[in-house]
Protein backbone atom coordinates (compact mmCIF):
# COMPACT_ATOMS: atom_id res chain seq x y z
CA UNK A 1 0.00 0.00 0.00
CA UNK A 2 2.77 2.34 1.14
CA UNK A 3 4.66 1.39 -2.32
CA UNK A 4 1.21 2.13 -4.36
CA UNK A 5 0.91 5.65 -2.41
CA UNK A 6 4.50 6.13 -3.41
CA UNK A 7 4.22 5.59 -7.37
CA UNK A 8 1.33 7.97 -7.15
CA UNK A 9 2.52 10.49 -5.32
CA UNK A 10 5.81 10.49 -7.68
CA UNK A 11 3.21 10.68 -10.99
CA UNK A 12 2.04 13.80 -9.67
CA UNK A 13 4.96 15.32 -9.09
CA UNK A 14 6.29 14.32 -12.31
CA UNK A 15 2.78 15.49 -13.94
CA UNK A 16 3.02 18.98 -11.73
CA UNK A 17 6.50 19.46 -13.17
CA UNK A 18 5.48 18.80 -16.50
CA UNK A 19 2.76 20.85 -16.69
CA UNK A 20 4.19 23.78 -15.37
CA UNK A 21 6.98 24.04 -17.35
CA UNK A 22 4.45 23.61 -20.62
CA UNK A 23 2.72 27.08 -18.53
CA UNK A 24 6.19 28.48 -17.57
CA UNK A 25 6.90 28.03 -21.52
CA UNK A 26 3.96 29.92 -22.40
CA UNK A 27 4.53 32.42 -20.04
CA UNK A 28 8.05 33.13 -21.88
CA UNK A 29 6.60 32.98 -25.32
CA UNK A 30 4.01 35.75 -24.25
CA UNK A 31 7.31 37.75 -23.09
CA UNK A 32 9.53 37.54 -25.71
CA UNK A 33 8.42 40.81 -27.30
CA UNK A 34 8.81 42.65 -24.59
CA UNK A 35 11.91 44.17 -24.64
CA UNK A 36 11.79 45.03 -28.77
CA UNK A 37 7.96 46.06 -28.00
CA UNK A 38 9.76 48.76 -25.66
CA UNK A 39 12.39 49.84 -27.51
CA UNK A 40 9.66 50.50 -30.43
CA UNK A 41 7.45 52.48 -28.07
CA UNK A 42 9.97 54.42 -25.75
CA UNK A 43 10.65 55.82 -28.96
CA UNK A 44 7.77 57.38 -29.22
CA UNK A 45 6.30 57.62 -25.62
CA UNK A 46 7.67 58.71 -22.24
CA UNK A 47 9.44 55.76 -20.42
CA UNK A 48 7.68 56.91 -17.55
CA UNK A 49 4.05 56.99 -19.50
CA UNK A 50 5.09 53.67 -20.73
CA UNK A 51 6.37 51.72 -17.87
CA UNK A 52 3.13 52.93 -15.49
CA UNK A 53 0.40 53.54 -18.14
CA UNK A 54 0.56 49.82 -19.12
CA UNK A 55 0.13 48.99 -15.52
CA UNK A 56 -3.00 51.18 -15.67
CA UNK A 57 -3.96 49.53 -18.24
CA UNK A 58 -3.41 46.39 -17.08
CA UNK A 59 -5.09 47.06 -13.72
CA UNK A 60 -8.17 47.72 -15.39
CA UNK A 61 -7.93 44.61 -17.38
CA UNK A 62 -7.55 42.82 -13.57
CA UNK A 63 -10.22 45.02 -11.74
CA UNK A 64 -12.24 43.22 -14.75
CA UNK A 65 -11.23 39.74 -14.18
CA UNK A 66 -11.63 39.72 -10.48
CA UNK A 67 -14.82 40.96 -10.91
CA UNK A 68 -16.06 38.80 -13.70
CA UNK A 69 -14.30 35.84 -11.59
CA UNK A 70 -16.23 36.88 -8.03
CA UNK A 71 -12.55 36.13 -6.57
CA UNK A 72 -12.03 35.93 -2.85
CA UNK A 73 -9.98 38.82 -1.63
CA UNK A 74 -6.35 38.11 -0.45
CA UNK A 75 -5.67 37.04 3.55
CA UNK A 76 -3.94 39.46 5.24
CA UNK A 77 -0.95 37.78 5.32
CA UNK A 78 -0.99 37.71 1.39
CA UNK A 79 -1.85 41.64 1.06
CA UNK A 80 1.53 42.02 3.02
CA UNK A 81 3.44 40.34 0.02
CA UNK A 82 1.81 41.77 -3.01
CA UNK A 83 3.37 44.99 -2.50
CA UNK A 84 6.84 42.71 -2.89
CA UNK A 85 5.42 41.15 -6.61
CA UNK A 86 4.41 44.79 -7.21
CA UNK A 87 7.77 45.93 -6.70
CA UNK A 88 9.23 43.76 -8.83
CA UNK A 89 6.94 42.90 -12.07
CA UNK A 90 4.77 46.11 -12.45
CA UNK A 91 7.09 48.84 -11.14
CA UNK A 92 10.81 47.81 -10.91
CA UNK A 93 11.06 45.77 -14.54
CA UNK A 94 8.86 47.81 -16.79
CA UNK A 95 10.65 50.94 -15.23
CA UNK A 96 14.50 50.34 -15.58
CA UNK A 97 13.79 48.59 -18.58
CA UNK A 98 11.93 51.80 -20.05
CA UNK A 99 14.21 54.08 -18.92
CA UNK A 100 17.13 51.43 -20.82
CA UNK A 101 16.00 51.03 -23.75
CA UNK A 102 15.77 54.97 -24.37
CA UNK A 103 19.22 54.65 -25.43
CA UNK A 104 19.74 51.17 -25.48
CA UNK A 105 19.07 47.90 -28.17
CA UNK A 106 17.15 44.63 -27.35
CA UNK A 107 19.48 42.87 -27.82
CA UNK A 108 22.12 44.19 -26.08
CA UNK A 109 20.03 44.35 -23.35
CA UNK A 110 19.17 40.61 -23.77
CA UNK A 111 22.64 40.00 -22.83
CA UNK A 112 21.90 41.31 -18.81
CA UNK A 113 18.33 40.00 -18.79
CA UNK A 114 19.59 36.21 -19.32
CA UNK A 115 21.02 36.74 -16.05
CA UNK A 116 17.45 36.99 -14.31
CA UNK A 117 16.36 32.89 -14.38
CA UNK A 118 19.76 32.51 -11.75
CA UNK A 119 17.83 35.51 -9.89
CA UNK A 120 14.88 33.60 -9.63
CA UNK A 121 16.98 30.98 -8.33
CA UNK A 122 18.52 32.75 -5.76
CA UNK A 123 15.08 34.59 -4.59
CA UNK A 124 13.74 31.25 -5.15
CA UNK A 125 15.90 29.64 -2.24
CA UNK A 126 15.66 33.29 -0.12
CA UNK A 127 12.10 33.79 -0.62
CA UNK A 128 10.42 30.77 -1.25
CA UNK A 129 12.25 27.90 0.53
CA UNK A 130 13.49 26.14 -2.18
CA UNK A 131 16.49 24.32 -1.75
CA UNK A 132 17.78 23.10 -5.41
CA UNK A 133 20.71 20.74 -5.57
CA UNK A 134 24.18 21.74 -6.93
CA UNK A 135 23.76 20.04 -10.29
CA UNK A 136 21.01 22.23 -10.78
CA UNK A 137 23.09 25.35 -10.33
CA UNK A 138 25.85 24.15 -12.54
CA UNK A 139 23.35 23.36 -15.13
CA UNK A 140 21.40 26.91 -15.03
CA UNK A 141 25.18 28.22 -15.34
CA UNK A 142 25.46 26.08 -18.72
CA UNK A 143 22.69 27.70 -20.15
CA UNK A 144 23.16 31.05 -19.35
CA UNK A 145 26.85 30.64 -20.35
CA UNK A 146 25.29 29.20 -23.92
CA UNK A 147 23.04 32.41 -24.07
CA UNK A 148 25.56 34.79 -23.52
CA UNK A 149 28.26 32.99 -25.96
CA UNK A 150 25.64 33.24 -28.53
CA UNK A 151 25.20 36.65 -28.04
CA UNK A 152 28.15 37.76 -27.81
CA UNK A 153 29.58 36.20 -30.86
CA UNK A 154 26.27 37.92 -32.57
CA UNK A 155 27.55 40.84 -32.21
CA UNK A 156 24.66 41.62 -29.63
CA UNK A 157 27.91 42.07 -26.42
CA UNK A 158 29.72 45.45 -26.99
CA UNK A 159 31.02 48.46 -24.92
CA UNK A 160 31.77 49.22 -21.19
CA UNK A 161 28.94 48.76 -18.41
CA UNK A 162 27.14 52.10 -19.22
CA UNK A 163 23.68 53.31 -17.21
CA UNK A 164 21.42 51.79 -19.23
CA UNK A 165 23.23 48.72 -18.17
CA UNK A 166 22.77 49.08 -14.57
CA UNK A 167 19.18 50.27 -15.37
CA UNK A 168 19.10 46.52 -16.41
CA UNK A 169 20.44 44.95 -13.65
CA UNK A 170 18.09 46.87 -11.74
CA UNK A 171 15.59 45.55 -13.28
CA UNK A 172 17.00 42.12 -13.11
CA UNK A 173 17.20 42.15 -9.24
CA UNK A 174 14.07 43.51 -8.83
CA UNK A 175 12.16 41.09 -11.19
CA UNK A 176 13.65 38.20 -10.01
CA UNK A 177 12.52 39.03 -6.67
CA UNK A 178 8.98 39.37 -8.06
CA UNK A 179 9.16 36.33 -9.93
CA UNK A 180 10.15 34.41 -7.34
CA UNK A 181 7.64 35.77 -4.80
CA UNK A 182 4.44 35.93 -7.13
CA UNK A 183 5.38 32.20 -7.73
CA UNK A 184 5.04 31.31 -4.11
CA UNK A 185 2.35 32.94 -3.53
CA UNK A 186 0.36 31.47 -6.78
CA UNK A 187 0.45 28.33 -4.41
CA UNK A 188 -2.16 30.05 -2.98
CA UNK A 189 -4.22 32.48 -4.81
CA UNK A 190 -3.22 30.84 -8.34
CA UNK A 191 -1.16 32.72 -11.18
CA UNK A 192 -4.35 34.86 -12.32
CA UNK A 193 -5.51 35.92 -8.96
CA UNK A 194 -1.67 37.14 -7.83
CA UNK A 195 -1.08 39.21 -10.28
CA UNK A 196 -4.54 40.48 -10.98
CA UNK A 197 -4.72 41.45 -7.19
CA UNK A 198 -1.22 42.97 -7.35
CA UNK A 199 -2.13 45.15 -10.40
CA UNK A 200 -5.05 46.03 -8.27
CA UNK A 201 -3.06 46.80 -4.81
CA UNK A 202 -0.68 49.31 -7.31
CA UNK A 203 -3.55 51.45 -9.23
CA UNK A 204 -3.21 54.19 -6.27
CA UNK A 205 0.32 54.45 -7.44
CA UNK A 206 0.47 53.93 -10.92
CA UNK A 207 -2.97 55.72 -12.23
CA UNK A 208 -1.25 59.46 -10.37
CA UNK A 209 2.36 58.61 -12.01
CA UNK A 210 0.96 57.59 -15.07
CA UNK A 211 -1.71 61.29 -15.02
CA UNK A 212 1.54 63.32 -14.44
CA UNK A 213 3.56 61.29 -17.47
CA UNK A 214 0.73 62.21 -19.85
CA UNK A 215 0.66 66.25 -18.67
CA UNK A 216 4.16 66.67 -18.96
CA UNK A 217 4.62 65.06 -22.25
CA UNK A 218 1.47 63.92 -23.76
CA UNK A 219 1.64 60.35 -25.31
CA UNK A 220 1.76 60.67 -29.31
CA UNK A 221 2.32 57.52 -31.38
CA UNK A 222 1.59 56.02 -34.50
CA UNK A 223 -0.11 52.86 -35.17
CA UNK A 224 2.98 50.43 -34.41
CA UNK A 225 3.78 52.12 -30.80
CA UNK A 226 -0.11 51.81 -29.99
CA UNK A 227 0.29 48.39 -31.06
CA UNK A 228 3.29 47.91 -29.13
CA UNK A 229 2.05 49.67 -26.07
CA UNK A 230 -1.17 47.29 -26.41
CA UNK A 231 1.25 44.25 -26.03
CA UNK A 232 2.98 45.67 -23.20
CA UNK A 233 -0.16 46.04 -21.27
CA UNK A 234 -2.40 43.21 -22.89
CA UNK A 235 0.48 40.09 -22.82
CA UNK A 236 3.74 41.60 -20.91
CA UNK A 237 1.62 43.00 -18.17
CA UNK A 238 -0.94 40.76 -17.78
CA UNK A 239 -1.98 37.86 -19.56
CA UNK A 240 1.69 36.35 -19.99
CA UNK A 241 1.85 36.05 -16.21
CA UNK A 242 -1.47 33.57 -15.64
CA UNK A 243 0.74 31.22 -17.37
CA UNK A 244 4.17 32.41 -15.87
CA UNK A 245 3.24 32.35 -12.05
CA UNK A 246 0.83 28.75 -12.34
CA UNK A 247 3.94 27.25 -13.90
CA UNK A 248 6.09 28.56 -10.99
CA UNK A 249 3.72 27.31 -8.72
CA UNK A 250 3.41 24.12 -10.22
CA UNK A 251 6.97 22.78 -11.27
CA UNK A 252 8.91 25.05 -8.76
CA UNK A 253 10.11 28.27 -8.99
CA UNK A 254 14.29 27.72 -9.23
CA UNK A 255 13.24 25.05 -12.24
CA UNK A 256 10.18 26.69 -14.12
CA UNK A 257 12.50 29.81 -13.95
CA UNK A 258 15.17 27.98 -16.00
CA UNK A 259 12.77 28.41 -19.08
CA UNK A 260 13.25 31.98 -19.51
CA UNK A 261 17.14 31.03 -21.02
CA UNK A 262 15.22 30.89 -23.94
CA UNK A 263 13.92 33.93 -23.81
CA UNK A 264 16.82 35.84 -25.42
CA UNK A 265 17.04 33.39 -28.31
CA UNK A 266 13.39 33.96 -29.06
CA UNK A 267 13.59 37.51 -28.90
CA UNK A 268 16.36 37.31 -32.13
CA UNK A 269 13.51 34.73 -33.44
CA UNK A 270 10.79 37.09 -33.36
CA UNK A 271 13.50 39.65 -35.25
CA UNK A 272 14.34 36.97 -37.90
CA UNK A 273 10.40 36.07 -38.44
CA UNK A 274 9.12 39.80 -38.33
CA UNK A 275 11.77 42.14 -39.48
CA UNK A 276 13.43 39.82 -41.89
CA UNK A 277 16.78 39.14 -39.42
CA UNK A 278 18.75 36.38 -41.09
CA UNK A 279 18.64 33.47 -38.39
CA UNK A 280 22.83 31.80 -38.25
CA UNK A 281 23.60 28.04 -37.75
CA UNK A 282 25.26 29.67 -33.91
CA UNK A 283 21.37 30.95 -33.37
CA UNK A 284 20.14 27.01 -33.59
CA UNK A 285 23.25 25.70 -31.85
CA UNK A 286 22.86 28.32 -29.20
CA UNK A 287 18.83 26.95 -28.72
CA UNK A 288 19.76 23.23 -28.79
CA UNK A 289 22.02 23.85 -25.82
CA UNK A 290 19.62 26.08 -24.01
CA UNK A 291 17.16 23.62 -24.71
CA UNK A 292 19.30 20.87 -23.39
CA UNK A 293 19.98 22.88 -20.07
CA UNK A 294 16.57 23.38 -19.87
CA UNK A 295 15.68 19.76 -20.15
CA UNK A 296 18.46 18.65 -17.94
CA UNK A 297 17.74 21.24 -15.34
CA UNK A 298 13.93 19.55 -14.93
CA UNK A 299 15.22 16.20 -14.42
CA UNK A 300 17.47 16.67 -11.65
CA UNK A 301 16.15 15.39 -8.55
CA UNK A 302 15.01 18.33 -6.28
CA UNK A 303 15.18 18.64 -2.18
CA UNK A 304 12.45 16.81 -0.27
CA UNK A 305 11.62 20.56 0.97
CA UNK A 306 11.10 22.12 -2.31
CA UNK A 307 8.53 19.32 -3.81
CA UNK A 308 6.65 19.19 -0.55
CA UNK A 309 6.19 22.95 -1.31
CA UNK A 310 5.82 22.34 -5.34
CA UNK A 311 2.66 19.38 -4.18
CA UNK A 312 0.82 22.33 -1.82
CA UNK A 313 0.53 24.13 -5.18
CA UNK A 314 -2.50 21.94 -5.72
CA UNK A 315 -5.17 23.25 -7.73
CA UNK A 316 -4.61 26.72 -6.25
CA UNK A 317 -2.02 27.11 -8.82
CA UNK A 318 -4.13 26.33 -12.03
Amino acid sequence: MRDKSSATARTTVTADRIFGLGLGALGVLGFSLSLPATRIVVQQLDPWFVAFGRAVGAGLLAWAYLRVTGAPRPTRGQWQRLPIVALGVIVGFPLFTSMALLTQTSAHSAVVIAALPAMTAVFAVLRAGERPPRLFWIVSAGGLLAVLAFLGASGAVGGALTLPDLFLLAAVVLCGLGYAEGGALARELGGARTICWALLLSLPITVPITAVAAAASPPRADALGWSAFGYLTGVSMFLGFFAWYAGLARGGIAQVGQVQLAQPVLTLGWSALLLGEVVSPASIAAALVVLGCVVASQRIRQSPRTVVARREAGAGAS
